[in-house]
């Protein structure tokens, strides 16, 4: 017993334990033909897996490429320096430098669109004050922004009056005294502007800094009416008041004419003083009431000589004196119009033609003198207006909205 139990065959434990006919071992045995039904199932399989599966596989390594060299080309533009961007734009010594957050992206088209049917977009330099307009601006036109840390609220420093603003626009002397320092001559201009002409034929001689009026006539005129409007009803009301009613209204018929009369004559005559003859000076205009000048920080063009940088370094100081708070919403005129004023007898100032350059108080109000001063126009600027949508609006009725015909113009295409 024990003898047959030690000669059994030993079951491989692998075997089938329920084997098949003889007929279909046999078959099983047999080579697979790649045309057979069976092959080709098994080769469309193979397809299906390395067409699925592949690509699947490889991705990783694809996309670590392009991250890896997408990295790599914003740590490049993090990294590029106020000094490598003024050196690379630069033409014949000059820079024309724009200060710019993402909100005002549009306008920065349309201010290069004019700018480039001038001939002068090799020269401009954006700086941006945000991450996301130095990486935009440098995808489509690498080497023309640069952000000097820190970067700034976008959300907040296009709100005329906020301190986001005041924040924004008070590093932009620093910007401008850091070009003087490398030896440039450099134009500033807000981008709410549009050239309709070559400027720099209008820059004369070897003055130190060359700038615009930002007085309105408009302006003044309005509110002298205002204030006219509302002594007439106090005084009116205090005269009437104590009288009987026909008579209070026989008086009201005989004085308010005449002093509605006298009042007008002096706003128009204050209109006409406003207007500047097309030859007038080029001095710096006799300080206002509130004992400064009203020149504008939008459009600047300065040399680099000892006098510009006195007076960059003067607007610093202005608005360190005079900061931002709630009471006072500051802005940085104020401070560069304190800083002419107190250098005025130290540094050479040029004040650029009105005809030429006209605030928006003038060229989008007064269409009188539009028209008498028609073919002069340079550069205009559409201030006097607050608002994303109501400066578009006008730039629209004006003709001088170019980003919805004229995007491709741009160095930056349409964005």
């Amino acid at each position: 017993m024990s003898s047959f139990l030690h000669q059994r065959p030993i079951q491989n434990p692998f075997s089938n334990a329920y084997p098949v006919s003889p007929r279909s071992s046999s078959t099983s045995q047999r080579p697979i033909s790649i045309f057979s039904p069976t092959g080709l199932i098994i080769l469309l399989s193979l397809m299906v897996i390395l067409g699925v599966f592949v690509p699947w596989s490889g991705m990783p390594v694809a996309t670590f490429a392009n991250s890896k060299k997408a990295s790599s080309s914003l740590s490049k533009w993090r990294d590029y320096t106020l000094a490598e961007a003024a050196s690379f734009v630069a033409k014949n010594g000059t820079v024309i430098v724009c200060a710019v957050s993402q909100p005002y992206l549009p306008f920065l088209n349309n201010w290069l669109i004019s700018i480039t049917r001038q001939k002068h977009q090799e020269k401009v330099l954006v700086i941006a004050e945000d991450y996301a307009t130095l990486y935009k601006v440098n995808e489509r036109w690498p080497g023309h922004a640069v952000l000097v840390p820190p970067a700034i609220d976008s959300q907040t420093a296009h709100k005329f009056g906020s301190q986001g603003f005041f924040n924004f626009t008070s590093r932009r002397p620093q910007h401008l005294l850091k070009i003087l320092e490398l030896g440039y001559n450099v134009m500033y201009n807000d981008v709410d502007m549009v050239w309709l002409r070559d400027p720099f034929p209008y820059l004369e001689g070897n003055h130190d800094v060359y700038f615009t009026d930002d007085m309105a006539a408009w302006i003044v005129v309005v509110k002298r009416m205002e204030r006219m409007e509302r002594r007439l009803n106090l005084v009116l009301n205090l005269i009437v008041a104590p009288l009987p009613q026909t008579l209070g209204c026989h008086i009201l018929e005989i004085l308010l004419p005449l002093l509605l009369y006298r009042k007008v004559a002096s706003c128009y005559f204050s209109l006409v003083d406003q207007v500047k003859a097309l030859n007038h000076s080029h001095d710096l205009p006799p300080p206002g009431k509130k004992g400064r000048t009203y020149i504008c920080s939008c459009m600047i063009f300065l040399r680099p000589k000892d006098g510009a940088k006195l007076v960059m370094k003067k607007w610093i100081e202005e608005l360190q004196a005079q900061p931002w708070s709630k009471a006072k919403k500051a802005n940085d005129q104020p401070a560069f119009n304190w800083a002419l004023n107190k250098t005025a007898g130290l540094v050479d100032l040029y004040l650029l033609p009105q005809a030429a350059f006209p605030t928006g108080g003038l060229y989008f109000k007064n269409q009188t003198w539009v028209q008498q001063t028609k073919g002069m126009h340079v550069i205009i600027h559409n201030n006097y207006i607050t608002g994303f949508e109501k400066k578009i609006k006008r730039f629209q009725d004006y003709g001088l909205w170019l980003v919805d015909e004229h995007a491709l113009d741009s160095p930056l295409g349409r964005l």
